[in-house]
Formats: C-alpha cells, sequence, structure tokens
C-alpha cells in the first residue's frame, strides 16, 4: 500500500498543524473545511456565502488530491442551526444535481464552531492509485 500524503490548497490552512485532507492509496479523507475565503482570509459572512465556500474548498481538496467531486462517496455536515439548510442543500444539488449519484451525508449540530456556521469534511475514493 502507498504511503499516507497529506493534501493542501493554497491558502486555507488550519490553526493546527494539520492537511486539508490525507491520501492513501485511492482514499482521501478531509479534516474539517470552513467558510473562511482563502484569499482574503476572512469568514464570510451569512450561511450562503460561508456554505458556498465550504463546497468550494471541497472541490479545491478533492482535485489537490487528483480526484473529482465524482470520488466522494460521503460528506457530513454541521451546522450551526438547522434552520440554514435550504442554503446547504442549494449548494448540494449544485454540486451533485444529479439524484442517482450523490454522496451519502450526514448533518449534525454545530456546537462550537466560533464564527462560522457550517463546517463540512468528506471521504472520496479515487479511480486510479497514488503514484
Amino acid at each position: 500500500m502507498a504511503g499516507r500524503k497529506a493534501i493542501h490548497i493554497d491558502g486555507f490552512t488550519h490553526t493546527n498543524p494539520i492537511p486539508n485532507a490525507a491520501r492513501i492509496g485511492q482514499v482521501v479523507v478531509s479534516g474539517a473545511l470552513m467558510g473562511r475565503d482563502s484569499r482574503t482570509g476572512r469568514i464570510a459572512d451569512g450561511i450562503e456565502a460561508q456554505a458556498a465556500l465550504v463546497f468550494r474548498h471541497m472541490r479545491d481538496v478533492i482535485e489537490a488530491a487528483g480526484g473529482t467531486t465524482d470520488d466522494i462517496i460521503k460528506v457530513n455536515v454541521a451546522l450551526r442551526d438547522y434552520a440554514n439548510r435550504d442554503a446547504l442543500n442549494a449548494e448540494w444539488t449544485r454540486m451533485f444535481p444529479d439524484e442517482a449519484t450523490r454522496p451519502a451525508r450526514q448533518t449534525s449540530p454545530l456546537a462550537d464552531g466560533g464564527p462560522f456556521l457550517i463546517h463540512l469534511d468528506f471521504m472520496a475514493i479515487l479511480e486510479t492509485p497514488a503514484r
């Protein structure tokens, strides 16, 4: 089996010394992705903007790992307020428009996310092994 490889995207780092994701072989697992703009470092205002950013980060991370959003098999989402499911579902259906091929998803409460209204992490299985 291939060794573990840390995955990083430009401008989006955790305050702790951890990568955005890790890959072993064909499996990619992300850490928490939040609604901070990687270009400005600012936290987006409102759930719609934060949701758009976490989905953009998810796309950027899976592409940095050598895959596409079609390789994502499971997404875990934490929401500060379940009333924000509309914003989540808008980004979800934009990224995964075909209901027959969407990944599994679990949504749970976000108890303590500071100024963040949404967190997201995912698991993917890429078609090709790491090189």
